[in-house]
């Protein structure tokens, strides 16, 4: 394996972990919007809206940090690779594609949840 292959995955991490901090920046304006209006009205809805962000939070996190974890295994990849420990270097890559999997499948809980939350808004529109 050359230093390449890792290097493959750089472009992509650092895509994934843009994608994640602009998700946990909307969730946040989101928030301050809800307590905002949970302050000027008590409605029961808002309460399943903020349990569904609370989830979505913790998800986000989780995302970030196996998405942070992969981009660091695939650095030392490329390290081991540069100092000719190719051994090392393939388990590191290794590694790294298997955080990688598993802030993709939290993403995926992540987007159904947040769908959840949208057919909460659509029902509440209904009712209006």
């Amino acid at each position: 394996m050359n230093i390449s292959t890792p290097a493959l995955l750089f472009p992509a991490i650092s895509l994934l972990l843009l994608a994640y901090t602009n998700r946990f920046l909307v969730i946040a304006q989101l928030i301050r919007s809800l307590y905002k209006q949970l302050n000027e009205t008590k409605e029961r809805h808002m309460k399943q809206q903020i349990l569904h962000l609370r989830k979505r939070i913790h998800l986000i996190r989780w995302m970030q940090s196996l998405g942070v974890m992969a981009f660091i295994l695939c650095t030392l990849s490329m390290g081991s690779l540069i100092l000719e420990l190719e051994y090392v270097g393939e388990w590191l890559l290794g590694g790294s594609l298997l955080f990688l999997l598993g802030s993709l499948i939290i993403c995926l809980v992540e987007i159904h949840i947040s769908g959840a939350a949208l057919s909460i808004q659509l029902n509440n529109l209904e009712d209006l």
